[in-house]
């Protein structure tokens, strides 16, 4: 049976990508054939590259996230297979989709998630922004994911005000009738008195399991995931 997770998170900038990096690489040692799968993508930006047959400049236009999950995928996808849809520019994929002049087709992300699907057991599927991040006026993001029946992981990013965006997010997944394996709570920035007292209320608040706490990165680089303790969803 083929896993296929929905990583959201309480807002955008909380670390879906480098805890997606996390988990691809957790369910990599317990032998899965892991795959990343961000169908949607914004602020690409152009890259050089060093042709190896001819030695000379080629520019690509990527995102970042986007190869961070490609390289922890322990089967081999191509660029295009990982992040179907891109935008340039850094607001939600509706606008650019709207300024660009570029329709976001849900059929488009089911595809790509039916053909990973042929290659991977084990499918992370990182979305943008929160649940209800619009991809046109009348439907979310949250639309597709209840489409395709996808499992479901939130991520808090734990600073001032990730209370009210945890409870309102699991309360949002949970009235879809949907399945939410899990939270994910990850120190964004460093740690401070109040740190412990915000996963403790949360601890009290959300009905779905805590899967594991990520600690402040200085280097998301250099990630040592021995010291880090989630629990992977099989």
């Amino acid at each position: 049976m083929i896993k296929k997770i929905f990583i959201t998170g309480t807002d955008t900038g909380i670390g879906k990508t480098t805890v997606s990096s996390i988990l691809l690489k957790k369910a990599n040692e317990l032998g899965y054939k892991t795959a990343g799968y961000k169908p949607i993508s914004s602020g690409i930006k152009k890259r050089k590259i060093i042709s190896s047959t001819t030695k000379r400049n080629k520019y690509k236009f990527i995102n970042r996230d986007t190869i961070i999950l490609k390289e922890n995928s322990s089967v081999l996808l191509d660029y295009k297979e990982v992040n179907p849809i891109s935008f340039s520019g850094n607001t939600p994929p509706h606008i650019l989709s709207l300024i660009q002049k570029k329709v976001i087709r849900k059929k488009v992300l089911s595809l790509g998630l039916q053909h990973i699907s042929q290659k991977s057991n084990w499918i992370l599927i990182e979305g943008a922004g929160g649940w209800y991040t619009p991809l046109s006026e009348k439907y979310t993001f949250s639309d597709w994911v209840k489409e395709e029946k996808l499992e479901i992981i939130f991520v808090v990013g734990i600073k001032l005000g990730c209370i009210n965006h945890a409870i309102l997010t699991e309360k949002a997944i949970l009235s879809e009738n949907l399945t939410c394996l899990g939270w994910i709570a990850n120190n964004i920035v460093p740690k401070n008195k109040y740190t412990s007292y915000y996963i403790q209320t949360l601890l009290s608040y959300i009905k779905s399991p805590l899967l594991g706490t990520i600690p402040y990165l200085k280097n998301k680089h250099k990630i040592d995931i021995k010291k880090i303790k989630i629990l992977v969803p099989e």
